[in-house]
């Protein structure tokens, strides 16, 4: 498998380049500190309440800042949810390019990306709730540029392997497309079942990518019938 390249520097939420070696001026720790309370304030109130129900002012009154001080850094909740969904993608990212990076071919690769978002969606209670109370609105608000910049990074991905002779010259804008909306739409089902099981569905997402829906297991009670 193609050795991944190292990215540029990361970029803050604030358009700025992460820097260890300079220490965060106290305005810039400000304004860094007001966000992730924006933030997080927005995470709980979409969980608790639904996309369509939440206002300005709910998130407003969870954060205990000012209106003023949540307008200086979005809009309308329309920008805070979408900042959500780009933090979401910042964080899942490094975990993607692990899973290239570990992968020795790419089933593995599948596999290991699909089990990675499905345990994420699991074990991170706040981003459970937020799917399951607002699935309508994640499934317009997919082209901020952290979810663009995720869905480009596994077509590359993809386009590596077809490079390297791992997968058939296929359509990797496609496939791609395919890849991340299987995974969407599985991990959204996955959370409404009573018994959640991420492995299962990373399996079943597999399986059909790689051999299509002839290769899947027939469920228990249908072979009985």
């Amino acid at each position: 498998m193609t050795e991944v390249k190292e990215k540029a520097p990361l970029v803050g939420q604030d358009g700025a380049f992460a820097s260890s070696a300079k220490p965060m001026g106290k305005r810039e720790q400000t304004k860094l500190n007001n966000r992730e309370a924006i933030l997080n304030a927005a995470r709980e109130v979409f969980a608790e309440l639904g996309y369509g129900a939440t206002t300005v002012r709910d998130i407003i009154r969870k954060t205990g800042l000012a209106s003023g001080t949540f307008y200086n850094y979005y809009k309308s909740k329309e920008e805070a949810f979408e900042a959500l969904m780009d933090d979401g993608m910042r964080r899942i990212r490094p975990r993607l390019k692990a899973d290239r990076i570990r992968s020795r071919n790419f089933e593995e690769f599948i596999r290991n990306a699909y089990r990675t978002y499905f345990d994420y969606l699991a074990t991170d209670r706040m981003t459970f709730q937020i799917m399951r109370r607002n699935p309508a609105a994640l499934r317009v608000r997919m082209d901020t540029p952290e979810m663009i910049a995720g869905f480009e990074e596994i077509r590359e991905y993809i386009e590596e392997d077809i490079r390297d002779g791992n997968v058939p010259p296929v359509d990797s804008e496609y496939l791609m497309a395919a890849v991340v909306g299987m995974a969407m739409e599985i991990g959204d089902r996955m959370i409404m079942r009573a018994e959640i099981d991420p492995k299962v569905a990373a399996d079943f997402a597999t399986t059909l990518v790689l051999h299509g829906f002839h290769a899947l297991p027939i469920k228990a009670d249908a072979k009985k019938g």
